[in-house]
């Protein structure tokens, strides 16, 4: 199995982002996005999901942390995209139920080559310390554009922002994992009818 490895370098007026992954990795990360939330969520995606993930940013934050969290979100998917490879022999479809106290939340993804979100989040405040949560589906978008996922992502009950925020990237990187998972039953097989993803 060749290494599901790949490094992207964006730059932009804006922002400048280093990410490198390995899909198969130990669940190791190294974060320095100046968003300190962020680096906490990305750490919960490369733990849970078994990558290792290494994610670093100069962003415009003294205007806000819009540009550093979409484009981080855009270079993680690139990445990804990178890194998978074929496809041949991939599960492809990945799911993830995951609690923290009161809040549970479902991440579905499909790694299908086409880009597609459905969000169904709500915060009940707008901040997390000064995390602006509006930036989660930003992130989330910039991913699936770039790695063209479809995913999913449903906070079925909460009331704490951070545990809500929590349990949304853990599912993420669990799901992410299975997706990636290469299944022995289809060495070397497409899993699409079109023979194509």
């Amino acid at each position: 199995m060749a290494d599901r490895k790949a490094t992207v370098q964006r730059n932009t007026l804006e922002t400048q982002i280093h990410v490198s992954v390995n899909l198969d990795g130990a669940g190791t990360g190294l974060f320095q996005t100046g968003v300190a939330f962020l680096d906490h969520m990305l750490d919960q995606v490369a733990r849970h999901g078994l990558i290792d993930l290494d994610v670093s940013a100069q962003g415009d934050l003294h205007i806000d942390a819009h540009h550093t969290v979409e484009d981080i979100g855009i270079t993680l998917g690139q990445a990804f995209a990178q890194a998978v490879g074929d496809k041949k022999g991939l599960r492809r479809y990945g799911h993830a139920y995951v609690p923290l106290d009161e809040a549970l939340s479902r991440v579905v993804v499909d790694f299908s080559g086409r880009p597609g979100l459905d969000y169904g989040v709500e915060f009940a405040r707008a901040r997390i310390g000064e995390f602006d949560v509006d930036l989660f589906r930003e992130f989330f978008q910039g991913f699936v554009n770039h790695a063209q996922v479809t995913l999913h992502i449903d906070c079925l009950r909460g009331r704490n922002a951070h545990h809500i925020a929590e349990t949304i990237f853990k599912a993420f990187g669990r799901a992410l994992r299975m997706a990636l998972e290469h299944d022995a039953r289809m060495q070397g097989v497409m899993p699409s009818t079109k023979g194509h993803l």
